[in-house]
Parts: C-alpha cells; structure tokens; sequence
C-alpha cells in the first residue's frame, strides 16, 4: 500500500490514462502497479492553498471534486475488473484476495472544506477516507509546516490548530476518516494529535534524526503519534531525504524558472509538449546530479522503526506529487524498496506491516471508534 499518490486535472482522460500512462504524464498507472506489486493506493484530492474568502472556497470546492469525479471514473467506469473502491480496512482485503487492486481516496488541504464542516460528511460519502489539514501554506485548520510566500504568510498566524480545525478534527473522528498531519507545523501537529480521540496519521513524512527539512517529523511528533496509536508514513521524496546539491537546487530552479513553474499547481497546468520537455530535461539532471536513493529512504524507515516501533511506521511514494527516488520512481520500482528493506533484516512479517499493515490497523481502529460515537 501507497498512501499518497497525487493526480493531476487531467486524470482519467485521454492524456493521463490510469491504465498506462503516457511518457511525462505521471509516475503511477494501473499496469505499473501491477508490474512492480502495488496492491493499493491513496489517490489524493489535493487542492492547492488559495485566498481565504468566498472565491478561493469555492474554487478549491470545484478542484478536490473534479479529482473526487476522476478516481471514481477510473474505478466505477473506466476500469471496474481492474480496480476497485475500498471504503475499509476490510474492504482493501477483500478486493486484494478477489484480484484486483484497491483505490483509496485521501484528501490533502482543509482548504477544500472553507467554513462548511458538512463538506466533509460529503467527501465521506464519496470515499474520502484520511483527511490532510494541511499542505503548504496556513489554513482556516492550523499553522503548516511550510508557509506560502505567494500569500504573504506570516511564519506563523495561528500558533496551532483553531478552533475550526478541532472541529474538523472531532468531525473526522465521528465519521472514521483519518486525520492526517503531514504538511502541519509542528504545533498543529501536536495540537492534532491531543484533539484526535482516534489514531492520528502523517500520510507522506520522513524524520528529522535523519535530515532537518521543515516537512520532517521531529522526535516529540513520532513519540506523540505512536503513544496516540497512530502511524508515521516514511515518503519517498528527494528533498525530505538527505540534503540535496547546489547545483542540482540551481538546475531545478532554473528549470521552473524557465518553464514558469512556480508551484505544483502551475506543473499540473503544463502542456503536453511542455510536460515532455520537463521530463526531459529533469531526466538530464538527474543524471548529472542523482536524486536520493532507496537506500537513503529507507534510512528514515530505519530511524522512525528504532525510535516508536516497528508497529508505527509505514511507506508512501508522493508520485505525481514531487516524489519519487533512485529506485523507486514510479510504480514499477516498488519490489526495489522491498529488496532493500530484506537486505537489512527486515522479515516477512515486518515488512507486511511497512507496506499496509500498520495503516490498516490504524484505519480499523479510526472505523471502530466512529462506530462507538454512533
């Protein structure tokens, strides 16, 4: 299981086809899952940080359920014999024993909801299942981790979760929907997991005992989230591994520079053509300047299984997201993090648990404890 997969507008169209994609257009499809052993996957609704009025809600409204509309096309419509829905825990078992592979849903930024907590009883009903507060930028939910320049954001403005975002949290909890704390500062972290009455999650995060990136996980966050039974998604990310070159930051920048690439949402908004020509020239750098390796992603398993157990620690890609590494850069290379997790001494039984199984213990207990407020 990978639980954090981004897609783009274009998903489940003619330019992105969740069966094989074209070349530039993502790094996941349904025969790369199938190729590399990917049973299961959360594909995100993620809306970028907008304006905090009536216009930026609306639009982030419209964006997470375009995304909401293409993953249920590729499951309901496109694709049902291939992939299917999971809604539970024990839904995900059920499709792996029946053959086919399991589509998740996962939300990335509170900003989707605005103002209107009924929001998120409608993204429960279309299968949202983990509920990111946060993504770069502050929200009505909290403080993140990593503050927008684009909107002038103060380093912090909260000093935490508000009290929307306890809400948000109390209401996530009543419906079984995960709370996921990736993208949050670390005072909203916190804040999250104290609020949580269920197992809290971080969906796509490594750690800072490895390398002190803003987006890493500090020791006090990976103690509190396993001592609230929650588990801590290690991801696969060049920049959150090990500090990355000058050269390889000035190739990138200029790059984006170039492509006038300022932010994600900008890169999903490329052409074709313009897609293909980044993918190129990514490709050279990567050469000259190697990304990150899965030796170096599985450091940070390493570290967060030393430091809360092996029973809290999990694997996500980010893939179409900014994600992926040397050996695991797109669906087809997930076997590679599995030799390599052998070839440190991890066992069968350890390694289920990385690749799922700690997360759908923690989505049981998230279902269970909804059940015990009805």
């Amino acid at each position: 299981m990978d639980t954090h997969v981004d897609i783009p507008p274009d998903f489940g169209t003619e330019s992105y086809d969740p069966r094989e994609a074209k070349r530039g257009r993502g790094q996941i499809d349904l025969m790369g899952m199938q190729h590399g052993g990917l049973d299961a996957v959360f594909f995100i609704v993620y809306v970028g940080q907008g304006e905090r009025n009536a216009a930026g809600y609306a639009r982030a409204l419209a964006d997470a359920f375009a995304k909401f509309a293409a993953i249920r096309r590729m499951t309901d419509a496109q694709y049902p014999d291939t992939i299917s829905l999971a809604r539970t825990a024990e839904d995900v078992r059920r499709i792996h024993r029946e053959g086919h592979l399991a589509a998740l849903i996962g939300i990335e930024n509170g900003h989707a909801l605005g103002r209107d907590l009924q929001i998120l009883d409608t993204c429960y009903d279309f299968g949202a299942r983990y509920l990111g507060l946060l993504h770069n930028g502050h929200n009505d939910l909290g403080d993140s981790a990593v503050p927008y320049s684009r909107l002038k954001d103060s380093p912090t403005e909260h000093g935490g979760l508000t009290d929307f975002g306890r809400a948000a949290v109390a209401r996530a909890n009543d419906l079984g929907i995960m709370v996921d704390i990736s993208h949050a500062a670390m005072t909203t972290a916190m804040d999250a997991i104290k609020a949580s009455r269920a197992p809290v999650i971080a969906s796509h995060s490594s750690v800072k005992g490895v390398y002190d990136h803003p987006r890493n996980l500090s020791d006090e966050a990976l103690t509190a989230l396993r001592d609230n039974g929650g588990v801590a998604q290690m991801v696969a990310f060049d920049a959150y591994l090990r500090p990355v070159s000058p050269e390889r930051r000035t190739a990138f920048r200029a790059l984006r520079t170039e492509m006038d690439i300022k932010d994600f949402a900008d890169f999903q908004q490329l052409s074709d053509e313009k897609r293909n020509a980044y993918q190129t020239r990514r490709e050279e750098i990567d050469v000259k300047w190697p990304k990150a390796s899965v030796k170096d992603f599985t450091d940070h398993i390493d570290y967060a299984v030393k430091l809360i157990g092996i029973d809290h620690v999990g694997m996500a890609s980010d893939f179409n997201g900014g994600g992926g590494i040397a050996g695991w850069d797109n669906a087809r290379d997930t076997l590679n993090v599995t030799v390599e997790l052998v070839r440190r001494g991890y066992g069968e039984e350890q390694i289920a648990q990385l690749w799922g199984g700690n997360l759908l213990r923690v989505m049981e207990t998230v279902e269970a404890s909804a059940r015990r407020h009805e």
